[in-house]
């Protein structure tokens, strides 16, 4: 008979596990969206319309024997899944890559496109009309979606307010000093050490002037706002046995081969792990090799993999020419080079052949 998988969540690391699965597994992808969701260029796509529409690939060629099952998982014990359709799954391996949500536009919380693609063209609406932008958190995404909105509309005031004293804490001065240097090239307003008195009064990317004031003294105003924190696993399906493994974060506990404690066949990857490395798109593709390496040992009887946590590393665009990147092997990568790794093309083309869009 042939081995059963169920990939619970269609993103980064899921769709890989999936895709390099298909060829020797029975596998199901469990998905509640309509497309598969680009949300590394997603800040590329509120700021500008021609790459709206390469943020979504279809499912639909993903798979050339599994398939795509359009449902959620609401329940994930020791003996299978559970699913908000009803429908009971019973697979001989789980792989548990549900990712996490974030506040839009970073991430985008609309399950069907229409409605995704709806969004992004109304808030870019609302943002090209703003004189004053205000970004409330200065981690990367604050950062980068500051570049983005910088370099296709240079006139517009932009600040980035955030109760931290410093960007980017875990890299090395030298990086974090050249990100500095260019937000003040591009004339992007930083007050770190800071927070607001009171709540905006509008919706986050709702166009609508408000003066509020600062924790360090001052105050601060603009006409939309963008909250740019506030990350959260997808766990709360985890039943049973699994759900010790379930931190008060919502993160989940894995061993070195990325499996639950105590579980053989329960897999974890991605944003929902509570390895000390960065939530990437990246990182996510480094553990589903693990996975799928795993998988094939568990079915044949080769030997295990242990997956170690990657090194701080960062690929930070300020937009399609800017930015900087950072590994501990190559050190500090100027602007010219983050355009060439990630800024000019969002490594859009992996995907397109991916899902067999090129």
């Amino acid at each position: 008979m042939t081995t059963t998988v169920a990939v619970i969540g269609g993103g980064y690391g899921g769709t890989t596990v999936a895709k390099e699965l298909d060829s020797f597994a029975d596998v199901v992808l469990v998905e509640p969206r309509e497309d598969f969701v680009h949300h590394v260029a997603a800040l590329r796509g509120l700021v500008d319309p021609e790459w709206t529409d390469r943020l979504f690939y279809p499912y639909s060629a993903l798979l050339e024997r599994g398939r795509v099952l359009r449902d959620r998982a609401v329940s994930v014990d020791q003996g299978g899944v559970t699913l908000a359709s009803g429908e009971r799954l019973a697979p001989d391996y789980v792989v548990l890559a549900t990712g996490s949500a974030y506040p839009f536009p970073a991430k985008i919380d609309f399950h069907d496109s229409a409605s995704a693609k709806a969004k992004i063209r109304a808030t870019r609406e609302e943002l090209a009309g703003a004189e004053k932008v205000l970004l409330l958190g200065a981690g990367p995404v604050g950062l980068e979606l500051a570049g983005e909105i910088k370099a296709v509309w240079p006139e517009k005031a932009v600040t980035i307010v955030d109760p931290a004293k410093e960007i980017l804490p875990g890299f090395p001065e030298d990086f974090r000093a050249e990100i500095r240097r260019q937000l003040d090239d591009l004339g992007v307003e930083l007050l770190l050490g800071t927070s607001l008195t009171e709540a905006p009064v509008s919706e986050p990317g709702q166009a609508k002037t408000f003066t509020s004031g600062l924790t360090g003294g001052g105050e601060v105003t603009a006409d939309l706002w963008f909250q740019c924190y506030g990350g959260a696993p997808h766990t709360a399906y985890l039943d049973g046995e699994l759900a010790a493994a379930r931190q008060p974060n919502g993160q989940i506990e894995v061993t070195p081969e990325l499996r639950l404690p105590g579980q053989a066949r329960v897999f974890a990857l991605g944003d929902i792990t509570a390895l000390p490395e960065g939530k990437l798109a990246k990182v996510a593709g480094d553990h589903a090799e693990v996975v799928v390496a795993n998988i094939r040992a568990l079915i044949d009887g080769g030997e295990l993999r242990a997956h170690t946590p990657a090194a701080p590393m960062i690929s930070l665009p300020l937009g399609p020419s800017g930015g900087a990147t950072y590994t501990e092997e190559t050190g500090i990568l100027d602007a010219a080079t983050t355009s060439e790794i990630k800024g000019s093309h969002m490594m859009v083309s992996r995907y397109e052949e991916m899902f067999g869009e090129a």
